[in-house]
């Protein structure tokens, strides 16, 4: 009896020392990959990594590790190659330790070694400690700002990014959220309510700051266009806007402000003109429409977040018959063939691309042929997102998957954001909150929902837009 018991304790030790009992949802992988240069010739078998250059072998991992799987990879961006290897050994640390650690542990644990191409030399770069986290899956990828990263995804299929800093590698957060809200719409009763209570708009958006301050990116539909003349203060048809209603859309902290609607020609030249300047000398980027002085027509702007690159449009579907002015430009839903090119240049500069469009038919919870049409042309492009506005109602929202695979998210209309229409509908808006993250082949969406919004009616056109969970 104590002998079988010697005996199994024997075996048991020799598989754990050997690294035969480590966790089941290891996957060992079989690999042959080239290096960048095409010099090297690498593969894995049988968790031992071989280096071919020249038709040699010159290299093989050590004998006292165990290689779950390689990558080539620049990842330091010095223009060549480092041989990346997601390994495990005994032990949490390499040759040192921290002064206030005694005695490194005896199991085994995952590490990340890296070694540099030298001819026919293979050199250790940086031998990590304990890495923190299992990781099930490495890959490889990178940014269009030239950034390069480790995707580490454990084995409940979580995904860590991990960039090299200067001296080793780093967890970075470089998900970038965003926050798109709905048709802020002036109306009579709320632009009176607030010039005769001293001219402050702040209480339209205080119930929405933290959502607004807890993203990277908050956007806001202003469907009324500014002006500073009393006189041309104007309720529907024609909108007119008090500017101070933009002051109150730059302390709440919106960072883009959507300006290409239907409406934002009531006033004319001197309304498009004051929105358009009131929002670039207080640095929010404003989307939609440019002026004559602007020398670059482009229909797009680029919005730079953790290292990321996002390309914004804002197109409408129309002007409600207003003659777009001399030299002035509003984007519209009009040239397919223009409008597929114009994205296709932004994919290539930018690591994601969002549309917002101006469509639908108003009061309607159901998308139209309209959104139906524009969807199916945006699934040729290489757009990531579509938010839509204009409806003043909830639509769905859905991921549409693209010719390649690739999905592309749609939210047909999110509702009004502020507004005093008193339609069931009208009342309630909602937050298209989305997330982008790296991925094996650049930014992706990897979450996204729906919050709903509320206008809390106060007496005297005080309106507010306020969450539904705290209503």
């Amino acid at each position: 009896m104590i002998t079988a018991l010697a005996a199994s304790g024997a075996l048991f030790y020799m598989l754990w020392d050997t690294g035969a009992l480590l966790p089941g949802w290891i996957l060992w992988e079989e690999q042959q990959i080239p290096d960048g240069s095409g010099s090297y010739e690498l593969s894995l078998t049988d968790r031992t990594v071989h280096v071919t250059y020249e038709g040699d072998e010159i290299w093989n991992s050590p004998a006292n590790i165990q290689v779950q799987q390689i990558l080539s990879l620049d990842i330091d961006r010095d223009r060549k190659d480092e041989l990346i290897l997601l390994c495990w050994k005994r032990g949490r640390y390499g040759k040192h330790r921290p002064f206030w650690v005694e005695k490194d542990e005896a199991g085994w644990s995952q590490h990340l070694f890296v070694y540099e191409y030298e001819g026919r030399e293979i050199r250790p770069k940086w031998m990590s400690s304990y890495i923190g986290q299992d990781v099930a899956h490495m890959t490889g990828g990178g940014n269009k700002s030239g950034e390069k990263w480790l995707l580490l995804t454990d084995p409940e299929d979580f995904v860590n990014c991990w960039q090299w800093g200067s001296w080793g590698f780093v967890k970075e957060d470089k998900s970038v959220s965003f926050s798109v809200f709905g048709d802020n719409i002036i109306h009579a009763p709320i632009y009176t309510y607030g010039l005769n209570n001293g001219g402050n708009f702040d209480f339209l958006y205080e119930h929405v700051k933290g959502l607004i301050e807890e993203s990277d990116i908050s956007v806001i539909n202003q469907e009324t266009p500014l002006v500073e003349d009393p006189r041309e203060y104007g309720d529907f048809p024609r909108f007119g806007t008090p500017v101070q209603i933009g002051d109150a859309i730059v302390n709440a902290g919106f960072d883009v402000v959507l300006c290409a609607n239907n409406h934002v020609l009531d006033r004319g030249e001197k309304g498009i003109r004051t929105t358009k300047e009131f929002f670039d000398a207080h640095d929010l980027m404003c989307l939609g429409i440019r002026m004559p002085e602007e020398k670059e027509k482009k229909p797009y702007e680029i919005i730079c977040r953790k290292g990321a690159k996002f390309a914004l449009f804002n197109y409408t579907y129309g002007l409600n018959g207003n003659p777009v002015p001399e030299g002035y430009i509003v984007h519209l839903l009009e040239d397919e063939a223009q409008i597929l090119g114009d994205i296709e240049k932004a994919a290539d500069e930018a690591d994601l691309v969002v549309l917002f469009v101006h469509w639908g038919t108003e009061n309607s919870t159901e998308i139209d042929e309209f959104q139906q049409r524009w969807t199916e042309v945006f699934k040729k492009s290489k757009a990531d997102v579509v938010v839509g506005c204009h409806p003043h109602a909830l639509q769905p929202c859905e991921e549409v998957k693209r010719e390649d695979g690739h999905k592309m998210l749609v939210y047909y209309s999110i509702g009004n954001f502020v507004s005093a229409q008193s339609e069931k509908s009208c009342v309630k808006g909602g937050v298209a909150n989305f997330t982008a993250a790296p991925g094996e082949d650049g930014y992706e969406i990897t979450a996204y929902d729906l919050e709903p919004l509320q206008i809390l009616w106060q007496e005297g056109g005080g309106y507010t837009a306020v969450p539904q969970k705290d209503f």
